[in-house]
């Protein structure tokens, strides 16, 4: 009779650390259950997770391959690989990643938002735009995706989306400096509107918003 813990024992125990946010702990037990289970998928998802919490990106990869090899059909470890390559800020093949994910599973929120972020940092706005548009259909109180679809409408040249978007952005997070900067220097350069302009810079460099100083200095004190 053995008296070893099965794969499932196993593989609650890893998750278990993972909850408490031990990711060393928790990537020594999915590396236990690996040994005698090599290809159970969502111990290797698992395990790039606790990798991945503690900036080990490019082992991430490495294990997320193989969750991917294990089981290509669960949208998770393409959804965390696209994560991972995010941080090494390779948004094209991260993108493919999160393109695979959402084809898996459409209904994950979570894709859309990470794949507009990259949309947005590789300067595709118009399709930014759509990805942050279907988060805020799911929940239009989502301060982040707010202040991102408007980051996606100024790139566009739309001050005045981009300015409803900023609004909704600073009234469900106030303290979000850089919006305040955003739509002060909106305000200004697209609108005209020097009071109100001035007014959201001098929150935002009340919020911390160094950059805002300049503005200040150059329209709002004379």
């Amino acid at each position: 009779m053995s008296c070893a813990p099965s794969e499932e024992e196993l593989l609650q125990a890893g998750i278990e650390q993972m909850d408490a946010q031990a990711w060393p702990q928790a990537v020594k037990i999915f590396d236990q259950l690996l040994e005698k289970y090599p290809s159970n998928p969502t111990a290797l998802n698992a395990k790039g997770v606790a990798l991945f919490q503690q900036g080990k990106i490019n082992e991430a990869i490495t294990v997320f391959d193989m969750a991917i090899q294990a089981d290509s059909t669960s949208y998770k470890p393409w959804f965390n690989r696209g994560n991972a390559k995010m941080e090494e800020e390779n948004y094209k093949a991260a993108l493919a990643d999160f393109n695979i994910a959402s084809a898996l599973d459409p209904s994950q929120t979570d894709i859309y938002f990470n794949r507009g972020t990259a949309l947005l940092n590789m300067e595709e706005y118009e399709d930014a735009l759509l990805d942050f548009q279907t988060v805020l259909q799911s929940n239009p109180n989502q301060a982040e995706a707010q202040f991102r679809k408007a980051k996606a409408e100024l790139g566009m040249n739309d001050p005045l989306h981009g300015m409803e978007s900023l609004t909704n952005t600073v009234n469900l997070d106030p303290n979000n400096a850089e919006a305040y900067y955003l739509l002060g220097i909106t305000r200004m350069s697209a609108l005209g509107q020097k009071n109100e302009g001035c007014a959201d810079l001098k929150m935002a460099l009340s919020l911390g918003y160094s950059q805002a100083e300049t503005w200040i200095k150059d329209f709002c004190e004379n």
